[in-house]
């Protein structure tokens, strides 16, 4: 069966910059760097998951403008089938990404463009992709219109479907029973729950009412901490690989959204693509960018076969 994965999002292109801190209102202040690459969460993914090895299929909406070529030539150059129509007299969408130069820390502000006007008729659209994967990935940055269709569509042909619901935001309760995983980080588990997430049995606590709300399995990563793999049956704390000096943390997410969707597609089981998420993760922060920082499925095999962690 192919190793297909489907995703269903954004692009935008990331414009980063590094400073010491950020600049309160009225207030211009130096940055120390500027770098300019494709991002958006469902792109980022689409890309790490190809990197990971998956046979990947990306649906999002361009402009008619340089970023939407950049976006065209980012997926062609890592094998990504593109079902990204242009929509004439619509930007393609942008992100402002703070890096705190000190700690690789992030803020962004995400303005989705084109792909901002995704309806449920474009999950439709790609039926047949979507039909012929092992894994179907979306997210919440296009209107959850098209997110939900496209979960219906993947669910009603027995794929499994991923859902990374970020940014958080309030979510109707029958969207879960659609989601095999759900993969949260700690501020979108409270957001989603109501439940502060400090620490793992916090996330544990976060995950049982998403389970009560339907979800299949619920997946919270916990930056530094590692991720969570909480079930009906078990609950699995996987530390983070240390695999050096942090140097920028954004896209970290999507990498292990993205990780662990191929993971899944190879025929992992859910543990084993957990943890090849998590070092996909710690390998993607100890690089700049979003998709560019995106490790291959070879560093990543490595990495698992150089620190095998012992779950908890």
């Amino acid at each position: 069966m192919s190793e297909r994965v489907v995703i269903l999002g954004i692009y935008v292109t990331d414009l980063a910059f590094r400073a010491r801190r950020m600049p309160v209102i009225g207030e211009t202040i130096a940055g120390s760097a500027f770098a300019m690459g494709p991002g958006g969460k469902g792109s980022n993914q689409a890309v790490a998951a190809a990197r990971a090895g998956a046979d990947v299929v990306f649906c999002t909406r361009l402009g008619n403008d340089a970023f939407g070529e950049i976006a065209r030539a980012t997926w062609a150059a890592e094998g990504i089938t593109a079902r990204a129509p242009a929509i004439d007299g619509m930007a393609t969408g942008a992100a402002h990404i703070f890096v705190d130069e000190t700690t690789g820390m992030n803020a962004i502000i995400v303005a989705p463009g084109a792909a901002g006007t995704m309806e449920a008729a474009d999950a439709e659209a790609i039926e047949a992709d979507i039909a012929a994967s092992r894994v179907f990935v979306t997210q919440l940055e296009q209107p959850l219109d098209a997110a939900r269709r496209g979960l219906e569509i993947a669910r009603r042909h027995g794929v499994t479907t991923v859902f990374n619901p970020a940014p958080a935001m309030a979510l109707p309760d029958d969207i879960y029973a659609l989601c095999d995983y759900v993969t949260p980080n700690e501020t979108e588990a409270a957001a989603l729950t109501g439940i502060a997430v400090r620490n793992a049995d916090d996330a544990r606590r976060a995950a049982d009412v998403l389970l009560a709300k339907g979800a299949g399995a619920v997946v919270v990563t916990l930056g530094e901490a590692g991720a969570l793999l909480h079930t009906r049956d078990a609950s699995v704390l996987l530390p983070a690989y240390q695999c050096g000096p942090v140097v920028e943390t954004a896209g970290a997410g999507d990498g292990f959204t993205g990780g662990f969707a191929a993971a899944l597609a190879r025929g992992d089981d859910a543990l084993a693509a957990t943890r090849f998420g998590c070092a996909l993760a710690g390998i993607s922060v100890t690089r700049p960018g979003t998709a560019p920082s995106m490790p291959t499925r070879a560093e990543v095999d490595a990495m698992l076969a150089r620190a095998p962690v012992a779950a908890h």
